[in-house]
């Protein structure tokens, strides 16, 4: 048995593309529309898994478009995603810079959560040991929800 993916409901591909690839960094790997469906299929990977086989490949990350516009709720009851970062500080600054809100900061120099347009919580975890302390993260406050 091997984990392939987590199929998460979107609204919006646009702001989902630019969320997923251009923000954190994620890369498209596929793109399938269903017409009889009635929806689209985009797959998300890690860069560092864009060219490897799939038999080989990390978990995918697949957003599900519904042509038929529907309400979701606001996926807390999903849980969260969780992704490895090489420098948890300069990621949420990028994704500061980007307009990202940072929900829960990295206090300790190891985790931070942020939250999709659609609502899904991602965990982002310092690779490795934990950064050392600083500011502004370390003084932070948590802002919504995570």
């Amino acid at each position: 048995m091997k984990f392939l993916h987590t199929m998460i409901r979107v609204t919006n591909i646009e702001d989902s593309i630019d969320f997923y690839c251009n923000k954190l960094g994620l890369v498209e790997i596929r793109r399938k529309d269903v017409p009889e469906g009635k929806f689209t299929l985009i797959f998300l990977a890690a860069p560092e898994d864009e060219n490897t086989a799939i038999e080989t490949r990390s978990p995918e990350i697949e957003l599900t478009y519904n042509w038929e516009p529907e309400t979701y709720g606001s996926g807390r009851n999903f849980g969260h995603l969780a992704l490895s970062v090489k420098n948890i500080y300069e990621t949420c600054q990028k994704l500061m810079d980007n307009g990202v809100i940072i929900n829960r900061p990295p206090r300790e120099g190891r985790m931070a959560f942020v939250k999709s347009p659609d609502n899904i919580s991602i965990e982002l975890l310092q690779q490795g040991e934990n950064l050392e302390l600083m500011e502004p993260w370390k003084s932070m406050k948590n802002t919504g929800t995570w």
